[in-house]
């Protein structure tokens, strides 16, 4: 950047302060810069920040606006070095410390992920008791029933499922509405509270005994429930380490970061069959067929929920005690918002200008859950199929051990490809969706066939394809956008609400499949993955290589109610649905307008951190903006902005005479380089100039 300044030296001026004549040399250096700034020398200055190199090509071109083949060789070379990047770095890492790998994985996946992992535990193995609580007891779980209500055995899943969408809404509001933190440490102690209730409960007799079970799954399912919103929004949000949102590793592998943590929920779904099957060898007598008596089965159930009690008990402690930062970046939107509280006006300005978001994130969220826990819900019917007729529950258990095996697959695939340019979230939802009704609609039509001894092996192959597809596609995906396409005062809100409407999904099948038989099922299930892949289609745009703080950019101009003002990468063409783009939300999409709109503001920006600054330095208030750090912006940065800001009155004044009757000028009272001064005649109004300001 040396030849960008100019260097004088001085005697002891005050900061930005030019003596008027020049005084002699003393050895004292002091730079700032020439009264006008060129276009060139300003993409040198803030390149860094306004045109990453991981999305920009040095002349300044996005990667999404360059020809198919430039665009090709650019995303594949930022890919490959940063895939190179990361091998060395596992490399640095195991000659440190050979296990450091595994406690990055433990840091970066499991610790946000546990909550969703022992989710998954609890919540699938309602469908993996099923078939060992109708072999013990089917006076009360059987078909013919005589000593328990059809309508209290069958509300042991709905429930659970009631359970689940009331905690994903009323999380979601707590989360935009108290904080982060706050629905992080609720849920993880409700989920303990209720892993107690579910292992100690109890009853006169059996049909007591199950509704006391089934109002337990009830109170756990709403912290279930909040899992999903808090978790999905904290991890987007760097909770843990409590980092800033334009990051490298936030553009790369923010998708990474996100399906890291949900793909827990398939280890939780492993780790439940697989000590369900150890536990029943050990309570059975290392034999798992039938019959089963009822200490076994007792012993076998409370134990399996009391263990995942342990963990979640570790859980309250880890989130009360190590995540003090988990709701700083709501803090700071809302302290630039003034807003305190639930920020309602986001929430309805959002819906009037994301409604078609919300459509796609509800509904393909919907049309997956009928897929998904239809399916885990259920999966003893259609494993009774592949398996034939059998009384032994190990036979089901041990079938689904490798379905939930083929779908963890599915979901470190989709880890792995989720960020991908040329794949990433929207083509992976279309193509999962896709394939999930091409291998229901399938045997559906040829039911006999599939189920007979010629034709069970494509029959098999297509069940298990049909789990893969799932988690990679929608079921990852998802979980994922459902917070990514909207902004940080209503993320969670959207994310709940989205999950909520999922869940009705999952209880439309748990309904519908207790009056359909298998067949019928397979002619129901397959138009659902149909029409997921037309909402996402239509409605959701792909948010993959858009840079988060982007988005939080333009939310900031339609804030100020001035969403035709902002020209920058969140309006791409790419990055948008085509139900967006047929409305004309593109049509504001302009790279220079961008260019200069960017630099005004972060100037904006480095000024109310300036204030804030200051205002600590004093002792005053800056709630909300304990985080300072200067580490975002260069030395080069803060010259240019200290050196061509508007002065304030004080500085007027004080530029007009100094000490000792000295006339004195600052850069600024020499010709203050304006917005327009800094760029090319005839620009438009940027949101950093004073008039800008007051319409914030």
């Amino acid at each position: 950047m040396a030849d960008l300044l100019r260097h004088h030296r001085h005697h002891a001026p005050g900061a930005g302060v030019i003596p008027v004549p020049h005084g002699p040399s003393t050895g004292d250096e002091h730079e700032h810069y020439p009264k006008s700034v060129s276009m060139d020398q300003q993409h040198a200055i803030f390149s860094y920040l306004t045109h990453p190199d991981d999305c920009y090509t040095p002349e300044g071109t996005y990667w999404a606006d360059l020809p198919l083949k430039e665009r090709v060789k650019f995303v594949n070379n930022v890919q490959n070095k940063e895939a190179w990047e990361e091998v060395k770095a596992i490399g640095r890492m195991m000659k440190e410390d050979p296990l450091s790998p595994v406690s990055w994985y433990w840091t970066n996946a499991v610790l946000p992920g546990a909550g969703l992992g022992l989710e998954g535990y609890v919540l699938f193995s309602i469908g993996n008791l099923e078939p060992l609580f109708r072999s013990t007891w089917p006076q009360c779980w059987g078909k013919n029933a005589t000593e328990c209500s059809a309508n209290w055995v069958a509300s042991v899943t709905y429930l659970e499922v009631i359970g689940i969408m009331v905690g994903q809404m009323a999380v979601g509001v707590i989360g935009d509405w108290i904080g982060r933190r706050w629905g992080l440490i609720q849920d993880a102690a409700i989920m303990f509270v209720g892993l107690l209730m579910i292992t100690a409960s109890w009853g006169l007799d059996l049909n007591g005994w199950v509704i006391c079970y089934a109002w337990s799954l009830f109170f756990y399912g709403f912290g279930v429930g909040g899992e999903y919103p808090i978790t999905a929004t904290s991890s987007m949000e760097n909770a843990v380490s409590a980092g800033k949102l334009s990051t490298r590793e936030d553009r790369l592998h923010r998708g990474r970061k996100v399906t890291m943590a949900f793909l827990m929920q398939g280890w939780g779904q492993f780790f439940n069959q697989a000590l369900l099957i150890i536990l029943l060898l050990i309570f059975h007598h290392g034999d798992g067929n039938p019959p089963y008596g009822t200490t076994t089965t007792q012993w076998l159930w409370r134990v399996s929920f009391a263990i995942p009690a342990v963990g979640t008990l570790w859980l309250v402690y880890h989130r009360a005690y190590k995540m003090p930062h988990a709701g700083r970046q709501l803090a700071a939107v809302k302290k630039k918002s003034n807003v305190t509280g639930y920020d309602v006006d986001s929430l309805r300005l959002a819906c009037n200008i994301f409604g078609g978001r919300l459509l796609a994130t509800a509904g393909t969220w919907f049309c997956n859950d009928v897929f998904f826990y239809g399916n885990k819900l259920f999966q003893a019917q259609f494993i009774a199929v592949l398996s034939g007729p059998t009384e032994s529950v190990m036979t089901g258990w041990i079938w689904n051990l490798y379905n939930v095996i083929v779908s963890l697959v599915g979901y470190y695939l989709a880890s792995i490809l989720i960020d991908n340019k040329f794949y990433g979230r929207k083509m992976m939802q279309q193509v999962g969706f896709l394939m999930c009704f091409i291998m229901f609609v399938v045997p559906a039509f040829n039911y006999e066939y599939y189920t007979s001894p010629a034709g069970i092996k494509a029959f098999q192959a297509m069940y298990f394809l049909s789990s893969f597809f799932n988690q990679f596609g929608p079921n990852s995906v998802t979980f994922l956008v459902a917070g990514e396409v909207f902004p940080t005062p209503i993320r969670a809100s959207a994310h709940g609400f989205s999950a909520c409407i999922g869940k009705a999904g999952a209880l439309l099948a748990s309904v519908l499949y207790n009056y359909i038989d298998t067949q019928t099922k397979f002619y129901v299930v397959p138009w659902f993955g149909l029409a997921g892949m037309l909402l996402t289609w239509l409605f959701l745009p792909d948010t993959t290589g858009l840079d988060l703080k982007e988005q939080e950019r333009r939310w900031a101009y339609i804030r100020a109610g001035r969403d035709q003002d902002y020209h920058g990468i969140a309006v791409h063409p790419k990055h948008l649905s085509l139900w967006e783009r047929l409305r004309g939300v593109g049509k504001n999409y302009n790279p220079e307008l961008d260019r200069r709109q960017k630099i005004e503001d972060i100037r904006e920006e480095w000024e109310g951190k300036e204030r804030a600054r200051a205002q600590k330095e004093a002792g005053g208030d800056a709630t909300g903006m304990d985080d300072l750090s200067d580490d975002e912006w260069t030395d080069e940065v803060h010259h240019y902005f200290r050196n061509t800001r508007e002065p304030s009155e004080k500085e007027r004044a004080a530029a007009v005479t100094g000490k000792g009757g000295e006339i004195m000028m600052t850069p600024a009272s020499i010709s203050t380089p304006s917005s327009a001064a800094m760029t090319e005649k005839g620009d438009e109004e940027k949101p950093g100039s004073s008039s800008a300001s007051s319409a914030r």
